[in-house]
């Protein structure tokens, strides 16, 4: 077991453990800690406790002491520089005449470096731009591009669904999203209706995605023919989460179909299919939805 604390450097930046040493934390305090690149101030998230091992990567770092006045007032002043750093970088990136957008300047606590975030569509030649900046500010200065989600996540709004972007309230990591999720939960499949502000595909589509997965383990395609109370049918449509499914059974005089709905459980599936058929709305946006899903994986 480990004792830790969980520090954010940011408002919604990712959460680190720290070992607190002889420091008892609370909640919203602010703290000098130990990092890959020197000390940094953070708000503490997490307070004092005991974790498992396997829970933490080792060796933690440390903190090095519960935040001073003089600390907080440093910090500010890093935070009215980044503001300063910021308007400086536009006008340099104007006069160098750079196909790039600044979004945003993190002046580190010990003064060993300034990192500059921007987007672009392709690489950027910035040498002449660091070489100015550096000639300015007498410190490492370093140039990161960024991608469109970290850029919205900047500038915040709200989602299709009315409520702020949960990469502007609560979402501290990114992780992978697909087309394949939509398609699982039975959402429409057009590309404007599963992007999000980024254009990229909206990041709740991994929420409920393990349910759907753990549920459609369960179910068979559709396409399958199964077998029910009223004779042998074909999967017609499936509700996951219900874990129902809609059978389309020839009528007895042989004209037509009819439609019924049944537990899963209650149909016997005799065979089924590999792949569900592709539906029409996914064919007609099959090129939108490909370069969305390219978009993904660069």
């Amino acid at each position: 077991m480990k004792k830790i604390i969980g520090v954010r450097f940011k408002k919604l930046g990712k959460i680190y453990f720290f070992n607190p040493e002889r420091f008892y934390i609370k909640k919203g305090d602010n703290v000098i800690v130990e990092t890959a690149q020197g000390e940094e101030f953070g708000e503490v998230v997490i307070p004092n406790r005991v974790v498992e091992d396997e829970k933490v990567i080792a060796p933690l770092k440390k903190v090095v002491r519960v935040a001073t006045y003089k600390d907080k007032k440093h910090f500010e002043e890093c935070r009215k520089k980044e503001k300063e750093a910021f308007d400086i970088c536009q006008k340099k990136i104007k006069e160098h005449k750079l196909d790039m957008t600044l979004t945003d300047v993190d002046v580190k606590f010990d003064n060993s470096k300034i990192m500059f975030s921007f987007t672009a569509d392709g690489r950027i030649d910035f040498r002449d731009l660091v070489k100015d900046l550096a000639a300015i500010y007498k410190t490492r200065i370093e140039l990161r591009q960024i991608g469109v989600r970290d850029e919205v996540k900047r500038i915040g709004g709200n989602g299709v669904c009315g409520r702020e972007l949960c990469c502007c309230s609560f979402l501290s990591d990114f992780e992978p999203v697909s087309i394949k999720m939509a398609k699982e939960q039975n959402i429409s499949l057009n590309p404007s209706k599963i992007s999000g502000n980024c254009g990229r595909l909206m990041c709740c589509l991994k929420y409920e995605n393990n349910v759907y997965e753990e549920k459609l383990a369960k179910l068979p395609h559709i396409g399958a023919i199964v077998k029910t109370e009223d004779g042998e049918g074909e999967i017609d449509g499936i509700e996951t989460l219900k874990e129902r499914v809609r059978v389309k059974i020839k009528n007895s005089d042989g004209d037509g179909f009819v439609y019924k709905r049944y537990d899963a459980k209650d149909v016997k599936v005799i065979k089924d299919v590999d792949v569900e058929k592709l539906d029409e709305e996914e064919i007609k946006n099959k090129k939108e939805l490909e370069e969305l899903e390219k978009l993904e994986n660069e």
